[in-house]
C-alpha cells in the first residue's frame, strides 16, 4: 500500500488544533502524539523486494525466485 500523505498531513492538522484549545502547554505530549503519528505513517508502508536476488548465507547461495512484499516494524 502507498504512503498516504493527506492522512498524515490531517492528523497533525488535528493535533495542532488539540494542541490549541489546550490550558497547559505540553511539548512533551505534542511530541510524543507526532511521533507516533510519524512511526504510524511509516509503518503503514509497504516494501516489495524484486525476484532474482543473489542471497549467500553460509554454505547456500541462490536468488530469491518470486516478488516479496515485507512490512515496517
Amino acid at each position: 500500500m502507498a504512503l498516504n500523505k493527506q492522512a498524515l498531513k490531517q492528523g497533525i492538522i488535528d493535533l495542532l488544533q488539540d494542541m490549541l484549545t489546550k490550558t497547559d502547554n505540553s511539548i512533551e505530549e505534542y511530541a510524543e502524539r507526532l511521533a507516533s503519528l510519524i512511526d504510524a505513517f511509516v509503518k503503514s508502508g509497504e516494501v516489495t523486494v524484486r525476484a532474482g536476488i543473489t542471497l549467500q548465507a553460509g554454505t547456500y547461495a541462490g536468488a530469491t525466485t518470486s516478488e516479496g512484499k515485507g512490512t515496517i516494524n
